[in-house]
């Protein structure tokens, strides 16, 4: 422990802050007495420090390193910190000086980061200049108290056709994305940034221990679509320091948590949190936290139950902004029953479930509606869509049910020959191609001509054909979801009437 009277530490030139803020510390700068606590670092490696000394040290200060590095204490001995590494300088060695910077970590926030790409830390990613951010957010706060919330109301529209009609999720609500990887996941999540296009959602897009190919991909993928303009992305690469993707989540939430305190409506894909847990225990394992079910340390649950109780709507007296997350998570084996798939599931109002045999079978996206539930989604769903849909799920579970008897080669009934021919036809509509999100007029009049049975006589093969043109219709007329039922009755039917 030191006492002088140097100026306490300047903000450091890897904070990357914008000059002015640089100016206004040297501005509000005071001489006097300053007592400043010192550590020594003992050892570093694989993204971890420990050091000896810093008495005050408490859990998540930030600490700086007289090389320039930074860290932050994740864990606190008898005799040692242990620090997370989020910047390591190649001057970083046992012995180095390690100092509280009496800060704990924030980022930068507001519009201004609207179509960028940073890291956890708010450093520009895209070779731009830093973003000129007048407000910062911390990274990790509580979640709004229950007398804030409000509940889910208003539809977030992924423009995926199952999803709208028989998964619907509602802004405010956290939705869990479940599956084995390499089926679809991402690009359901992709989709629904780009159907947010003209709804003044603002969108945060998370890419944690991704491939440096995938980050690119992503960016290109809602850059042709026009969706940068009302995205963020947060993006910790697969060769960064743990510290760092154990951050990512916790950055891209107080980005969107900025914009919905401030009446905003908002969006935020968590991709993965497979990947997430596992950096958690890695860290957790390498500064001796003691191990659980799976080697996870015993907190992992609060750890993601902390992260995502804080998407929710808040009330009119709170701001009446919203905060919907989409959690990515991946299964081995579509084994569900596994720790954090189960975790997630408990904590999150409803998950969709990607099946590997839908996959195989070219039934895309390769949702399995009887294994996905939307828990409060339907409160925000449309009437029209939500009585049009319960009869259609209807029909397409009583044909999952008949088509067990098809394997046998057995004779059936006109009855349920008749049904599962309906659900043939309604596994064609169902069918999407990716990067492609409709609109949720179409869904309702897809959903009616389905119901008035206007799909009977329709070959399966014909059913794309049938809803282009349909599509092409619906886009020269004027129906809106305001129309009632017999107008859309109406209008289906004629645009579906075989040509003479």
């Amino acid at each position: 422990m030191n006492g002088s009277h140097d100026a306490p530490t300047a903000p450091m030139a890897d904070d990357r802050q914008p000059l002015a803020r640089q100016r206004r510390w040297l501005e509000e700068y005071q001489p006097g007495l300053r007592v400043s606590e010192e550590g020594r670092v003992l050892s570093v490696g694989d993204g971890v420090a420990w050091i000896h000394g810093l008495p005050s040290a408490a859990i998540d200060d930030l600490l700086g390193f007289r090389d320039g590095s930074r860290g932050l204490v994740f864990h606190l001995g008898r005799e040692l910190v242990g620090a997370v590494l989020l910047h390591q300088g190649a001057q970083l060695t046992a012995g180095t000086t390690a100092v509280l910077s009496g800060r704990r970590l924030s980022l930068p926030v507001g519009d201004a980061l609207l179509g960028r790409v940073i890291d956890p830390l708010g450093a520009p990613l895209d070779g731009l200049p830093a973003p000129e951010c007048a407000a910062s957010q911390p990274l990790d706060v509580l979640s709004p108290p229950i007398i804030d919330r409000d509940f889910v109301r208003e539809p977030l529209l992924t423009g995926n056709t199952i999803v709208d009609t028989m998964i619907p999720i509602g802004k405010g609500q956290r939705q869990l994305l479940i599956g084995d990887d390499g089926l679809g996941k991402s690009s359901l999540a992709l989709d629904t940034v780009i159907n947010q296009r003209g709804k003044d959602v603002r969108c945060v897009y998370v890419l944690i221990g991704q491939k440096r190919s995938t980050a690119v991909g992503t960016i290109e993928t809602l850059r042709e679509a026009g969706a940068m303009a009302y995205t963020t992305i947060v993006a910790a690469e697969a060769t960064d320091q743990p510290g760092l993707k154990y951050l990512a989540p916790f950055a891209g939430c107080a980005v969107a948590e900025w914009w919905m305190h401030h009446g905003l409506d908002t969006l935020v894909i968590y991709d993965d949190l497979t990947t997430h847990a596992q950096t958690y225990r890695e860290l957790s394992l390498l500064l001796r936290h003691p191990p659980g079910r799976e080697a996870y340390p015993a907190d992992i649950f609060s750890l993601h139950a902390r992260l995502l109780e804080r998407a929710t709507h808040l009330a009119a007296s709170a701001g009446g902004g919203s905060m919907t997350a989409l959690p990515i998570i991946q299964t081995k084996e579509g084994e569900i029953a596994a720790y954090i798939p189960t975790n997630l599931i408990s904590i999150t109002d409803g998950q969709i479930y990607f099946s590997r045999e839908l996959f195989v079978a070219g039934y895309l996206p390769a949702i399995d509606v009887t294994r996905s539930v939307s828990r409060i989604g339907g409160r925000a769903q449309n009437d029209q869509i939500k009585r049009e849909a319960g009869r259609m799920k209807l029909d397409y579970l009583q044909f999952l049910d008949l088509l067990v008897f098809t394997r046998f080669g057995t004779k059936l009934e006109p009855a349920m020959e008749y049904r599962i021919k309906r659900g043939t036809v309604l596994r064609e509509l169902f069918k999407q191609e990716r990067l492609s999100p409709l609109p949720v007029e179409f869904h309702l009049a897809w959903l009616i001509a389905f119901n008035e049975g206007l799909f009977d006589a329709v070959a399966p093969a014909d059913v794309p054909t049938r809803l282009h043109h349909l599509r092409d219709e619906l886009s020269r007329g004027d129906l809106g979801l305001h129309a009632d039922r017999e107008r859309w009755v109406a209008a289906v039917t004629k645009w579906l009437r075989p040509s003479p």
